[in-house]
């Protein structure tokens, strides 16, 4: 027997719901996300604006989707782990600048994140499927890195989380300074020195 065929109209649906996508994105980096509107998104991707509806309730929320697929998903790879800590946070970070720094995900990216200081429910689904993923991560690295020693007992490690992403996003949304690798590099140091155990940070 022949492998069984996709019917037509879930092809059809899902080249209509990869086009919105593409022209959500496209778009935003065209006119900015203030002035982006459903209808030009649905000429753009060649359907009708109850189609876009059918799927989002808001033009955010196309954004939020096209956004996490520029990605291929919101699972983050895991993160290394070679024993040492500093160089691994660098390699995290240095990642996390060339993302915020990238076009193609920096003007969506600022685009959802002025558009969630208005919109709780987008602002939770941005946290969740964006950020959260890769918080989580970079806090089972500093976990891994507590449980070797690396990382003094007690440390709240969600805060410690913050204390190494936090600086990179302050810079990014604020424009206080370039965001550069040498800036990633800086973060990474000063917060692994302030999450060393007591009698490390005494050494050398």
């Amino acid at each position: 027997m022949g492998e069984a065929k996709t019917p037509e109209p879930a092809r059809r649906s899902e080249r209509s719901r990869q086009a919105i996508l593409t022209a959500a994105v496209e778009l935003v980096g065209e006119v900015g996300y203030a002035r982006l509107t459903i209808e030009a998104i649905a000429a753009r991707a060649g359907v009708g604006k109850q189609t876009i509806y059918r799927w989002w309730p808001s033009k955010g929320a196309v954004v939020l989707d096209a956004f996490v697929g520029l990605g291929g998903s919101s699972e983050p790879a895991a993160l290394p782990d070679t024993g040492d800590l500093e160089a691994d946070l660098k390699t995290v970070l240095r990642a996390t600048v060339r993302e915020l720094t990238d076009p193609r995900f920096e003007l969506p990216s600022r685009a959802l994140t002025a558009e969630s200081q208005s919109d709780p429910a987008l602002a939770q689904q941005f946290v969740e499927a964006v950020l959260r993923p890769h918080l989580t991560a970079i806090q089972e690295r500093l976990r891994a890195a507590q449980r070797a020693g690396q990382v003094a007992k007690g440390v709240d490690l969600s805060v410690a989380v913050e204390l190494l992403v936090g600086p990179l996003f302050h810079r990014w949304l604020l424009r206080t300074a370039p965001l550069t690798r040498a800036y990633a590099d800086t973060v990474a140091e000063l917060a692994v020195a302030a999450l060393r155990p007591a009698s490390r940070g005494r050494q050398g």
